[in-house]
């Protein structure tokens, strides 16, 4: 452990359960910087940048309970970003169940914080939830207010999840937010933390020199937003909490990309650095397995969670694309 500048005796213990993966490496990274303790757990190896923090690292299968529980001990705020799935168009990481991760963690997490403390207190847990929770959008922009009829298993899990951490907050065991993430991408936060998200996806294929396929006309639009504001968004709630404990909360940029667009944007930069021709652009057929949801747009007015933390996406589109493009070039070489 090292500390770069003394604490305060009062600094609270962050602790954030998959440290190692390309969300949870960019907001241990973002809690680094603050006069706190910060604890990083990860199955896989993680690691914490210098910072003011006092940061320690630990390795834990998490889907054991006492794992888990010795994970957490102590801690005034747990950052569940535990999630079994291999990215875009998959599922399954191998080891455990994609139930055991995204269900049974959350649902041990909660008994074990929920048991009598020295000093009385309720810990804060902040869960990443996903905005396609929701299922189909009727309507756009969605803003958290509509009613979740999720489409896929890993948006039904992710609801389970969120629905017990809600009911343990209900009980007094905790007190739990939930922030729903949108189409995250953007520059890794740490060696191995690789973004499996279609931005990254998408990326790889240019440089391979493959077609970009879209399975529409290319006017589906997403909200994307740059990893490094949704580990802000954390910070944001940690700091802000009282008025979103016990809810869900949409995190977007309010602006709906066209797909179309992103990946003639991507073609570009990646031909800008390797010197070849633009990789096409194609509309393909989609296989029969592709969910209902990739034929919908969504748009995310994420007013509420503004209003009540003050946090504003503020990387540009544009900016977050090149620093990918540009992160995933630096790894070819």
């Amino acid at each position: 452990m090292t500390a770069h500048v003394p604490l305060p005796a009062d600094a609270p213990l962050i602790t954030v359960l998959g440290a190692s993966g390309f969300v949870g490496s960019a907001v241990t990274a973002a809690f680094s910087c603050l006069p706190v303790r910060l604890r990083a757990v990860a199955r896989r190896p993680s690691s914490v940048p210098p910072g003011a923090a006092l940061a320690e690292v630990r390795g834990a299968d998490l889907t054991d309970r006492r794992a888990l529980a010795e994970a957490v001990d102590g801690s005034d705020v747990v950052v569940s970003l535990v999630s079994h799935t291999d990215g875009w168009r998959a599922a399954g990481e191998g080891g455990s169940s994609p139930e055991a991760v995204n269900v049974g963690v959350m649902g041990s997490l909660v008994e074990v914080l929920g048991g009598p403390r020295p000093d009385g207190r309720r810990p804060l847990v902040l869960f990443s939830g996903a905005a396609s929770q929701i299922g189909l959008p009727e309507v756009e922009p969605i803003d958290g207010s509509e009613p979740d009829r999720p489409e896929t298993e890993y948006d039904r899990q992710k609801l389970r999840a969120e629905r017990l951490l809600k009911e343990a907050t209900a009980a007094g065991a905790v007190r739990g937010v939930s922030l729903r993430l949108p189409t995250v991408f953007g520059r890794p936060a740490a060696p191995g933390a690789k973004d499996r998200g279609v931005v990254s996806f998408m990326v790889r294929r240019a440089f391979a020199g493959e077609p970009l396929t879209l399975w529409h006309d290319g006017t589906v639009r997403r909200d994307l937003v740059c990893v490094q504001d949704v580990a802000r968004a954390f910070v944001a709630a940690v700091e802000r909490p009282d008025a979103l404990v016990g809810g869900h909360w949409l995190l977007g940029s309010g602006r709906g990309e066209p797909l179309g667009d992103v990946f003639r944007t991507i073609a570009r930069m990646v031909a800008a650095r390797t010197g070849l021709p633009p990789v096409p652009v194609l509309s393909t057929e989609p296989p029969t397995h592709a969910p209902a949801t990739d034929f919908r747009s969504v748009t995310i007015d994420s007013t509420a969670f503004r209003d009540a933390t003050g946090w504003r996406p503020r990387v540009p589109l544009e900016e977050a694309l090149r620093a990918t493009v540009d992160a995933l070039a630096d790894a070819r070489t």
